[in-house]
This record gives C-alpha cells, sequence and structure tokens, in this order.
C-alpha cells in the first residue's frame, strides 16, 4: 500500500550539488592548470621533503583551498601511490574529502583573525594526530585578514612547529602578509586558468552530466568567469537551467548579457567610415 503524504505538506527534493563542489579534484592530476604547482607538491611528498609551512597566493576560484586539501590527503593516506597521489578509498582520504577528518583543520582567517584565535592553535599544535604517524594540517584561508598582533604571535609556530604539524596559508592578496609570515613559508603562485583549459574542462563535465553544449557556448563562459574554475562551473550550472538542459551559444549569450561580435563590428565599421546615422542606429 503507498501511503501519499499528508495534505500541505511539502514533497521531499533530493539536495542538488553545485557543479563546482561535485567536480572538485581529488588528486593533483585532476587540478586543471597549475601543474606548475601540483607537480612540485606531488614529487615532494614522493621524496618525504614537504616543507612545514606553505602559502598558497592567488586569484579565487584556481584551486587554492582544494590543492591544500589534497596535500592533506596525501600526506595521510597509507595507500599513496608511487606518484604521490592520494587513493581516495582510505578512512583518511574519505574523511578529508567529506570534512570530517581531525587531522585536517581549515580556518577562514576572516572570522579567526585576533589573537586568541592564534593562541588556540599554539595550543593544539602540540597535541597528538589522531592516528599513529599522521600528519596534522592546518589550513587558513584569506589569511591576509589575520591581524598584526595575530600574525605576529603565530610566527614562532609558523618557524617551528612540532614535527607532525603542516601549516596551509592561503591568501587572494599575498602583499598584506607581513614579510616576517612570507618568510617561513614556502610559496607557490597559482595563476588564472587560460580560457581553453577552461572550456576543455567545462566540456568533460557536460559529458560526464550527459549534457549537451555547443563549443562556442563553452567559450563564451570561459571567458565570463576570468580565469577561474569556480566561477566557470557555477556559470555552466546557470547555463544549464536557463537553456533548459542543453548549453546553446545563444543561450549563453542571453544569460551571460554579451553583445555578438558581428554587432560591435557592425558599430566599428560605422566608426570608421563616419557614419554616425548607422553607429546611433
Amino acid at each position: 500500500m503507498c501511503l501519499s503524504p499528508p495534505a500541505g505538506t511539502i514533497p521531499l527534493v533530493a539536495d542538488y550539488r553545485a557543479l563546482y563542489r561535485k567536480y572538485r579534484p581529488q588528486t593533483f592530476g585532476e587540478v586543471v592548470g597549475q601543474g606548475h604547482v601540483t607537480e612540485t607538491l606531488s614529487r615532494e611528498v614522493v621524496a618525504g621533503q614537504v616543507a612545514h609551512a606553505y602559502l598558497f597566493a592567488g586569484p579565487r576560484g584556481t584551486g587554492k583551498t582544494t590543492t591544500a586539501r589534497i596535500l592533506a590527503k596525501a600526506l595521510n593516506c597509507p595507500n599513496r601511490h608511487a606518484d604521490g597521489e592520494p587513493c581516495n578509498t582510505c578512512p583518511s582520504c574519505i574523511g578529508i574529502t567529506e570534512g570530517s577528518s581531525m587531522d585536517v583543520i581549515e580556518l577562514d582567517a576572516a572570522s579567526h583573525n585576533k589573537v586568541e584565535d592564534v593562541r588556540e592553535i599554539r595550543a593544539n599544535v602540540g597535541t597528538v594526530a589522531s592516528v599513529g604517524g599522521a600528519r596534522r594540517v592546518y589550513i587558513l584561508d584569506e589569511a591576509h585578514m589575520l591581524s598584526r598582533a595575530a600574525a605576529n604571535a603565530l610566527l614562532k609556530t609558523l618557524e617551528e612547529p612540532p614535527e607532525h604539524i603542516k601549516f596551509v596559508l592561503a591568501t587572494t592578496d599575498p602583499q598584506k602578509i607581513p614579510v616576517t609570515v612570507l618568510s617561513r613559508c614556502l610559496q607557490f603562485n597559482l595563476k588564472q586558468m587560460p580560457a581553453a583549459s577552461i572550456s576543455a574542462h567545462l566540456a568533460h563535465v557536460l559529458g560526464e552530466e550527459k549534457i549537451r553544449g555547443e563549443p562556442a557556448a563553452l567559450k563564451l563562459i570561459a571567458a565570463g568567469a576570468r580565469g577561474s574554475m569556480r566561477d566557470a562551473l557555477s556559470l555552466l550550472d546557470q547555463a544549464i537551467s536557463y537553456s533548459a538542459g542543453e548549453v546553446t551559444e545563444a543561450s549563453a549569450r542571453a544569460m551571460l548579457g554579451t553583445v555578438d561580435d558581428s554587432f560591435l563590428l557592425s558599430i566599428l565599421l560605422a566608426l570608421a567610415r563616419g557614419d554616425a546615422r548607422a553607429a546611433l542606429a
């Protein structure tokens, strides 16, 4: 017997996962456009030469926090591959992916920017990891938001942390980080992603989602993302909804509010001819 829900209740709908969350890279090799960073990190993991503190700097949506999580997985994975990649199937990897691991602590410096917050970090770094031999990784996002007093309070711990502690500071504005902090970190600069790389990745995502997409539409979305993969995937999410399942150039252009190149060309030609009537029209 099938029981219908009581009158007036809202039927449950399965939670939708945004594309940028669903397709967040889980290995160094999946990170797009940052090979100069991921290849170096994977080699350091293989060689056992991982620094005690890193600074990942770069524009938003370029993979700073994602790369930090992958590094944490690689350090703690008992079944790590020969090339330094985490297995993503062991309890440690799954816990870090799901955000439930006790050995990866992510803090937002915008809301943990006081001396008291740093004192709490200093008090906790002395505790052992949850599993023998594991590394505890502190990921401090938007590190430039730390107050000067908080940054100074972190210096000693950042310079000489316990053997099992690793720090990864992420920032979109490294110029605001004190030089005393910068000098204690190995710095990697993540760059804006080329539009071609973004477009190719969007095509891959659409293929996984079994959704058709015109190459011209993906180029428009990639250009609109301005080097940010996260922004590109968010725009793709919006384009899929806007175009009712098929991402076309016309629907992408309408969604983004961009003007067709032929229209711009006609204005330029009218200006070149000195034809004010045509340009105004």
